[in-house]
């Protein structure tokens, strides 16, 4: 285990988690991110696991986020399913309305959203998926963040309806030479090495680059780095991510 320093000063980065998908680490991750994505029911999730995501990250003072999907449990939201534009905005709106009422019940507040798997992948690449959810946000509140890739057609939408974009990076997946994601359906769309994912975090974080896993490095510039909450090794990357960025002196800083 390694860790880079670079000594790079007043650089701030967003370290945010997918989290209520039911895995038993998310208390473990919580102390050492900054926000978290907490699934709406329709990949992962319900209202209880909902309720104790918020309480846990009000212990710790992370910012909360809806993580809306396809309404496609079976598949954990992650295959891309044909669906009327009338019918997902509605879902999308109801999803991030749940977890909207919860937090404010319990005297917090919803302060993004990122949406999950298939339709993240999608909405990066197909203006209407893009359009439907940038509306949606908007509808619901045009001061909730939207997360997304950079340069994306998510980043165009919200900005065509007024939201603020917060460019995405991953500590944990792997990049094409044209900026998106590896498809998981590929054997190397994950990273598995905890220096591997720290070394690109710091790359994108101070080079505003990334290795893709082929060709050239490519230009990359992000606000928030997500890591998953149900990749293997969850808890390790998280917390040798958040060391690692301490020690380059990278502060550590949600939505305020």
């Amino acid at each position: 285990m390694i860790f880079l320093i670079l000594y790079v000063m007043n650089k701030t980065i967003d370290l945010n988690c997918d989290m209520g998908e039911g895995y038993p680490t998310d208390p473990l991750i919580m102390p050492f991110i900054s926000s978290v994505n907490i699934a709406c029911g329709s990949h992962a999730g319900d209202e209880e696991i909902i309720k104790n995501t918020i309480k846990l990250a009000m212990q710790f003072d992370v910012a909360i986020g809806a993580h809306p999907s396809y309404p496609d449990r079976e598949n954990f939201g992650r295959k891309s399913i044909e669906i009327a534009e009338e019918a997902l905005s509605s879902s999308i709106i109801e999803q991030i309305m749940l977890v909207k009422s919860i937090a404010e019940s319990m005297g917090a507040r919803l302060k993004h959203i990122k949406p999950h798997g298939a339709l993240y992948n999608r909405s990066a690449i197909e203006e209407n998926v893009a359009t439907i959810i940038a509306k949606a946000v908007r509808q619901i509140d045009e001061n909730l963040y939207l997360y997304g890739l950079p340069n994306s057609k998510s980043e165009q939408a919200a900005n065509r309806e007024g939201l603020i974009f917060w460019r995405e990076g991953f500590a944990d997946r792997t990049y094409q030479s044209n900026g998106s994601l590896t498809p998981r359906t590929e054997k190397n769309a994950m990273i598995e090495d905890i220096d591997h994912a720290l070394y690109q975090v710091i790359d994108m974080i101070t080079q505003n680059k990334v290795k893709p896993i082929s060709g050239d490095d490519i230009p990359i510039q992000i606000e928030t780095i997500c890591i998953h909450g149900d990749a293997d090794k969850a808890f390790e990357f998280a917390k040798h991510i958040h060391l690692g960025l301490i020690k380059n002196e990278i502060l550590i800083s949600s939505i305020k």
